[in-house]
């Protein structure tokens, strides 16, 4: 095994061993502080949450949260497959089974009340949403997906654009307003939204900002192998412009890639992977339209 191919086997281990302590913390937000403060929220541990209570109620069954997560990521997986294709990378699926197992570990290691029971019970949520954002943007940095709703995302994308932060907010609202079927009550669907806000915030905030997209410009005088290792490796779209160096007056060509905020890091591990000595900056963009973004608004 060569040099290149040792580091890239330690960056990969080191990945998913992020994911799986980015899934621990999510889970832990959620069992440790939101679960006991009786709190509520949006996503597939949202909606895990309310059919769990469903099934419970209605045939008196006890189904664990982790459990009914990994069914319902388990079923938009297959549906999105016949819909959009098997298309999904190795770490979304990690992802989705880490979440599961992470749950189900917590649910059965820490007591009912929580670690927190002393604390105001709006505290907890908010802590848990801290703790659960927290979680999910280690897993976002690391290119992994927690599916849920970037699946259903993918499905609704297939025939209609609409834009994720919409698609969010309204499976959100629909599911923590939905507990109050189920016996919820009023203040639990109060602690659902400041939930869904700390959470979001929080996984803007580690992410480094609330751009969703970033706009990379890469010198190197090995801008073919560069080109080459980005679309083999990342995956992601590049185009090459004409430059000139100002001072040593070479012409090179500048690599230009557009991506999204969590897929930055990949790029950039495989840029310095190829040429460490590459010059790069990196910009925020506040919309990127085309192919594999949002397509362009009506004028």
């Amino acid at each position: 095994m060569d040099g290149f191919s040792t580091n890239r086997f330690f960056a990969g281990i080191k990945e998913y061993f992020l994911m799986t302590v980015g899934m621990f913390l999510y889970a832990f937000g959620w069992i440790g502080c939101i679960l006991p403060a009786d709190g509520m929220g949006g996503g597939a541990a949202g909606l895990s949450l309310v059919l769990c209570m469903f099934v419970e109620h209605l045939f008196g069954w006890q189904v664990s949260i982790g459990t009914m997560v990994f069914m319902i990521n388990a079923l938009l997986l297959l549906v999105a497959g016949f819909i959009v294709g098997w298309k999904f990378g190795i770490k979304t699926v990690f992802s989705i089974i880490m979440i599961s197992v992470a749950m189900n570990f917590w649910e059965s290691v820490l007591p009912p009340e929580g670690l927190f029971s002393g604390m105001e019970n709006i505290l907890q949520v908010i802590l848990g949403g801290i703790l659960a954002g927290s979680g999910v943007a280690i897993c976002f940095m690391q290119g992994g997906s927690t599916g849920g709703v970037d699946i259903v995302a993918m499905i609704i994308n297939k025939y209609r654009t609409v834009r994720y932060g919409n698609i969010v907010m309204c499976s959100d609202f629909i599911i923590i307003g939905s507990s109050l079927l189920v016996g919820k009550t009023l203040t639990t669907v109060v602690y659902g939204y400041i939930l869904t806000a700390v959470f979001g915030y929080t996984v803007d905030m580690i992410m480094s900002g609330n751009q969703q997209s970033n706009q990379i410009f890469i010198m190197s005088r090995k801008y073919d192998e560069i080109t080459k290792a980005i679309l083999e490796v990342a995956h992601r779209g590049v185009t090459l412009l004409d430059g000139m160096g100002g001072y040593t007056r070479e012409e090179m060509k500048v690599v230009v890639v557009v991506c999204r905020k969590r897929e930055t890091s990949d790029v950039l591990k495989v840029v310095k992977s190829v040429d460490p000595t590459a010059f790069m900056s990196i910009g925020s963009v506040a919309g990127v339209y085309g192919q594999g973004f949002q397509s362009l608004p009506k004028m």
